[in-house]
């Protein structure tokens, strides 16, 4: 994949987050961003993490601790795991969701 190609595609995932986390109450949820990562912050200090890792061509997401790598497949138009083929979107509101106590999507 092209360098701009990947950038793009990445910081359309990061935005995409990033404009999920905004309708949150910032007092259950809250996040800052920084060029190429955004950290999801909770109420008891934990944090969770989504950068892209350009050398890699892939973004990579830790909560808690897990950790999982996405390869972005351009035929599906979609961040999957490097492990299992899971969906980086499906993980993040999976996660989000245990620790908030209730269900989201993003």
């Amino acid at each position: 994949m092209e360098r701009h190609d990947f950038l793009k595609i990445a910081d359309g995932c990061l935005d995409r987050i990033a404009d999920w986390l905004e309708r949150f109450d910032p007092d259950e949820v809250d996040f800052a961003t920084t060029d190429g990562v955004v950290t999801i912050e909770f109420a008891d200090d934990v944090r969770y993490v989504l950068n892209r890792q350009t050398a890699a061509d892939q973004m990579w997401f830790a909560a808690g601790v897990g950790a999982w790598h996405y390869d972005w497949d351009g035929e599906r138009r979609r961040w999957l795991s490097d492990k299992d083929g899971h969906d980086l979107y499906s993980k993040i509101s999976e996660v989000v969701s245990e620790k908030i106590g209730r269900e989201v999507e993003v």
